[in-house]
């Protein structure tokens, strides 16, 4: 997990993303969490839509320049030739870039999203690229993604573990995932879908205290729980157009996977 973490910039308000823009993002996870070796896709947005290569480079990025930026994301990941990835990567990916006469651009589909669309996979990457892999994988992923903020990323690193468990890990599965289900309606300042899924978190975690032991290690969701259910009793005696201040002021939850 990266320390960076703790200053996350995804502990405050989201805007609500255009259709396009959503779709973006989840095609990119949704192949980064099924396949490690898709995590390579992030590298590319995060340094096509970064504003200050973009103000320097306004007609476009050179390859040289975009394969130098590369190197070291990707040498994380165990790629050492940015040449033949960004090659691949092109292939499989068309809604990454437009090359023109002075280099590559972010897709038009971008719009005015670049520079988002840029820190969003960049931490995105910073919460995948140290995690162990193999089995642990999956549910590392979810981990790290809540303690990064990226709380609809880690619903979807979570929903298939939930989908093929049963019992009481099933049960606590969709405690964590209604969980962090309910920090996204808190990114939107959605009050209703934000309390109605922390209620029903409470409900399931509850029991274990937060502890939710797997196949694959413990997660310890203690403080995290509790921190929510702080916030479920201010938020009760909010109305819509409530002050969400003291929600943000509260400390932000984070989990522990032990082996």
């Amino acid at each position: 997990m990266s320390d960076d973490c703790n200053r996350t910039p995804f502990w405050q308000r989201q805007p609500q993303l255009p259709l396009e823009i959503h779709r973006f993002f989840q095609d990119r996870m949704e192949a980064a969490l099924q396949d490690p070796e898709a995590r390579q896709a992030l590298v590319w947005p995060t340094i096509l839509g970064a504003p200050g290569l973009r103000q320097a480079h306004p007609g476009g990025l050179p390859e040289a320049e975009l394969l130098n930026h590369a190197v070291r994301m990707l040498a994380a990941l165990g790629h050492h030739d940015p040449a033949a990835a960004w090659k691949a990567h092109r292939v499989r990916w068309t809604d990454t870039a437009e090359g023109g006469p002075e280099g590559w651009r972010p897709s038009a589909v971008w719009g005015a999203w670049g520079p988002l669309v840029s820190l969003r996979c960049g931490w995105q990457l910073a919460a995948l690229t140290p995690l162990p892999l193999g089995e642990r994988y999956p549910l590392a992923c979810g981990v790290s993604l809540f303690n990064h903020g990226l709380y609809h990323e880690c619903h979807d690193a979570l929903e298939p573990l939930w989908a093929a468990a049963g019992g009481d890990l099933r049960e606590q599965l969709q405690g964590l995932i209604l969980l962090t289900g309910g920090y996204h309606h808190l990114q939107q300042h959605n009050l209703r879908g934000m309390l109605t899924l922390w209620d029903e978190a409470r409900l399931r975690l509850g029991p274990s205290g937060g502890r939710v032991l797997t196949p694959w290690g413990e997660v310890s969701a203690e403080s995290a729980l509790d921190l929510t259910i702080q916030r479920l009793d201010h938020g009760r005696r909010m109305t819509d157009e409530g002050d969400f201040s003291p929600l943000w002021t509260l400390d932000r939850p984070t989990w522990e996977l032990a082996i």
